[in-house]
């Protein structure tokens, strides 16, 4: 069956894009080619940055996460952001769901990540961060 898998992370000031950009693009190329990736989609707002991705199984994802790049940049992130949440599913499409709907299935099941410092709406628990609510 299919995994969904969304993150959304926030870096906590525009000073450490250059890095994250760099990291980010290296990870995306390596999900793009990796064994099992089934589609892939990023987007930006403001200094928040998502990704969603279909897996062919939670097997995919986690030799996907643990290898290259992506383990290069994971624990800079502690670092570099003030905000990161993830939020996976089964589904049995094996089409991406939409931006919204990935939005309420990380408002309503995503975990915090760890961060080094952590915003207000980090600490308070929200995985969406600072941004409001997903629309119905």
């Amino acid at each position: 069956m299919p995994l969904v898998s969304v993150t959304r992370l926030r870096l906590r000031s525009w000073r450490f894009f250059p890095s994250f950009l760099w990291h980010a693009a290296k990870s995306q190329r390596q999900a793009q080619r990796a064994d099992g990736n089934l589609a892939l989609q990023v987007r930006a707002d403001g200094r928040a940055f998502w990704t969603l991705t279909l897996w062919r199984d939670r097997a995919a994802m986690r030799d996907y996460m643990i290898a290259g790049s992506h383990r290069v940049a994971m624990p800079k992130l502690q670092h570099w952001c003030d905000e990161a949440s993830v939020s996976d599913w089964d589904q049995d499409a094996t089409t991406l769901p939409t931006w919204a709907e990935a939005e309420s299935q990380m408002a309503a099941q995503g975990s915090l990540s760890k961060v080094k410092h952590p915003s207000p709406a980090h600490s308070a628990g929200h995985p969406l961060g600072s941004q409001k609510d997903p629309t119905p």
